[in-house]
């Protein structure tokens, strides 16, 4: 049987972390209590976690001519992901995130997007056949908003299906949601995009209305352990989380995305498809790391045989 292909077009950083009791407020120092340094970077997370959940995958990205350029690039030929369009960037460092995490799995993140800024609307042309035979793209936004345009604009042209993970949250036009065929905010992010406070369920509901009114045709709100919720046009539906214990929530909502993606180009019902994601979600916040985070699908499906 031959695997789903899932591309992605998305960042390459470096995440370095200290694990702390608690995370430091304004102006205060706390003292850490581990340092590690692992592979990060939105695009990178979901591309590595469709791969391990079993798609074909493809990496549309750009890095640094360094070290740290050269261990993502190596760390993706582990998870069988082709780098063909990975490039690298002669003047700007590789992506690089600074990251608290505390004992309760609570993460503070600052990003230094160095070689992603420069992935570009001519990389994703030059990676056009690739996104033609892809049955699914993965996009995200920490590059920049008119690359990821130019791949949703692309996708639409050749019909493939176009899932847009609207993270670091952003204004975004309504030409590009548009051309989204599933949008999967968190709740942070449906806010901005809404202006609707999520202080429920209900809360929640009136920005999905909100954001098909602007043209998506399906959104899926990421709701952490209550599950995600998805809306078309058939209405609304919750499907529910699983709990478990969280040491680090970092990439959670990137291990979604990625295995999202691959439940839906192996053709999966929408409802089987997200309680895939969310078992794979859940799976993810009980490790460290982002990418050292993404489970195997045999990991994902013996969890789903469990709960």
């Amino acid at each position: 049987m031959n695997k789903p292909v899932v591309v992605v077009v998305g960042s390459s950083n470096t995440d370095m972390i200290v694990r702390v009791k608690r995370l430091p407020r304004a102006g205060e120092t706390v003292l850490g209590e581990e340092f590690l340094t692992m592979s990060g970077g939105k695009g990178a997370n979901q591309a590595v976690a469709a791969a391990r959940a079993g798609a074909q995958v493809s990496l549309i990205a750009r890095v640094g001519r360094d070290t740290f350029g050269d261990r993502a690039i190596a760390g993706y030929a582990d998870d069988d992901i082709d780098t063909t369009h990975v490039s690298r960037d002669r003047s700007r460092a590789s992506g690089a995130a600074l990251i608290f995490v505390a004992r309760d799995g609570a993460n503070s993140i600052a990003v230094a997007s160095g070689a992603n800024n420069t992935l570009s609307p001519l990389h994703v042309k030059r990676a056009s056949a690739a996104i033609a035979a892809a049955d699914v793209l993965l996009l995200q936004l920490e590059t920049p908003l008119e690359t990821v345009e130019a791949a949703a604009r692309l996708a639409i042209g050749k019909g493939v299906r176009t899932i847009l993970n609207p993270a670091p949250a952003r204004p975004l036009p309504d030409l590009l949601l548009r051309r989204v065929s599933i949008l999967t905010p968190n709740e942070s992010e449906a806010e901005l995009l809404t202006g609707i406070r999520l202080n429920g369920i209900s809360a929640v509901e009136r920005a999905v209305r909100k954001l098909m009114r602007r043209g998506v045709a399906q959104v899926i709100v990421t709701l952490g352990a209550r599950g995600a919720l998805i809306a078309n046009e058939h209405g609304t539906e919750l499907v529910p989380g699983f709990r478990v214990r969280a040491v680090d929530t970092t990439a959670a909502g990137d291990i979604f995305n990625g295995a999202l993606a691959v439940a839906l180009a192996e053709g999966q019902p929408l409802h089987k498809s997200v309680r895939m994601a969310n078992a794979a979600a859940a799976l993810s916040v009980m490790r460290m790391g982002a990418q050292p985070s993404a489970p195997a699908r045999r990991a994902i499906d013996q969890f789903l045989s469990l709960v």
